[in-house]
């Protein structure tokens, strides 16, 4: 089984769909039609907001992993690992309001995106704690733990936008978007 197989396997794991259901229920509730809603979503934006935010907490934890391989970086490494878990706080809100949209199979990849990415930030702040308690390589054991768990997740999230296409097109026609060749092409012409 390749990864793409792999990845598409998940869209069938309905063991979570019981439970991802309730909790895309239950936030749809709180934020249905709100300001917040458009907010969180990115509708001010065109497109998710969430995929934006994500690249803060992952750059934060890989820049501390490499500076773990540096001498006298232990308190930057430290720093950055904090900074990850505080950018993590509105990544995942801002996750939880765009898997509150999505359709069933879109939504148990996000389920397990969610799980494996919640994996990661806990090894996270077990990384932080060792840090803090001058356990620099047990911290940084637990950051490359979380790094691995926090990469499935990535990939998950890229399937979930990519090949399933969750939020694309949200407060936008097909037709309105660019059609990219067209232009190339027009540019060419042009020339």
């Amino acid at each position: 089984m390749n990864l793409h197989e792999l990845l598409r396997a998940v869209e069938f794991f309905d063991a979570v769909d019981r439970p991802a259901e309730r909790v895309a229920q239950r936030i749809r509730r709180v934020l249905d039609g709100s300001v917040v809603d458009d907010l969180l979503r990115g509708s001010w934006l065109g497109h998710p907001v969430h995929p934006l935010l994500v690249t803060v907490p992952i750059g934060s934890w890989i820049s501390a992993a490499v500076l773990d391989a540096l001498p006298g970086q232990r308190d930057a490494s430290r720093k950055l690992v904090a900074l990850g878990l505080a950018a993590a706080v509105p990544t995942v809100i801002t996750g939880y309001a765009d898997f509150s949209t999505l359709d069933v199979p879109q939504r148990r990849v996000g389920a397990v995106h969610a799980v494996s990415n919640a994996i990661g930030a806990i090894c996270m702040a077990t990384s932080y704690r060792a840090r803090r308690a001058r356990h620099d390589r047990t911290g940084t054991v637990w950051t490359l733990v979380g790094l691995g768990a926090v990469s499935v997740g990535g990939a998950l999230g890229g399937h979930l936008s990519y090949a399933q296409g969750g939020g694309v097109y949200r407060w936008q026609r097909p037709s309105e978007s660019v059609d990219l060749a067209a232009e190339l092409e027009d540019i060419g012409a042009k020339r």
